[in-house]
């Protein structure tokens, strides 16, 4: 077996127990009987994390085809993982400001999962992968697309329901317009610098399997 056909199998188990993960995660919530529970799917975690989930499906079925991963796919995968890891540097800064403040924030093994295995373990597999593409940069700003869209829907939805999926979105649990501009601005940023760092890697990592193979990057 290929080192390129371990990674296919590798990306295809990671995509399953990301799954497992997010079922876990919805029942868990549903049994709380919560507000938070009912809109499982309104987390940038959760949905980062859907779509993690069908790209890795669809790398997994392509890494088994071909010898190097199309240069769409490096795009996509990217802009995943800058949004996943990203929730999950987010989510252990949430956990610890709520130890400060009292609050208890129950974490289960399908948000460890989610928030801290699977990002760190596929930021490594950032650096390993065969047939890997170098990322354009710019990739950066359009990553933050998304959570510039998600943010707008979120606080559009917010005062509707009388909830946000994170406190520090939410005016009742902040100090005023500044800590909220602060905070958004702070999380804008880690986005930026996650995928920033995910093109660097992609562009200077000393052994590239796309290089030994003897096969030429593509122009960008």
């Amino acid at each position: 077996m290929t080192a390129r056909s371990i990674f296919a199998l590798t990306r295809l188990a990671a995509a399953a127990v990301c799954l497992a993960a997010l079922i876990h995660r919805l029942a868990w919530g549903l049994s709380s009987q919560t507000i938070a529970g009912q809109n499982f799917l309104a987390y940038l975690t959760v949905q980062s994390n859907c779509a993690f989930v069908l790209l890795l499906i669809v790398a997994g079925v392509i890494a088994f085809r071909r010898q190097a991963d199309p240069r769409w796919l490096t795009i996509a995968l990217a802009m995943v993982l800058t949004w996943t890891i990203t929730a999950g540097l987010a989510f252990a800064l949430i956990v610890w400001q709520a130890g400060l403040r009292g609050i208890r924030v129950d974490v289960p093994w399908s948000d460890q999962v989610m928030h801290f295995w699977l990002p760190a373990c596929t930021a490594l597999a950032w650096t390993l992968t065969p047939g890997h593409r170098r990322v354009s940069w710019w990739v950066v700003p359009a990553s933050l697309a998304y959570p510039l869209l998600w943010g707008a829907v979120t606080m559009w939805r917010g005062p509707l329901i009388g909830w946000y999926p994170y406190y520090f979105l939410d005016p009742r649990q902040v100090s005023g317009f500044g800590e909220f501009a602060v905070t958004a601005a702070i999380a804008l940023a880690i986005f930026a610098a996650v995928a920033t760092v995910l093109v660097i890697i992609s562009r200077v990592r000393p052994f590239s399997w796309s290089r030994g193979s003897g096969r030429h990057e593509e122009p960008e």
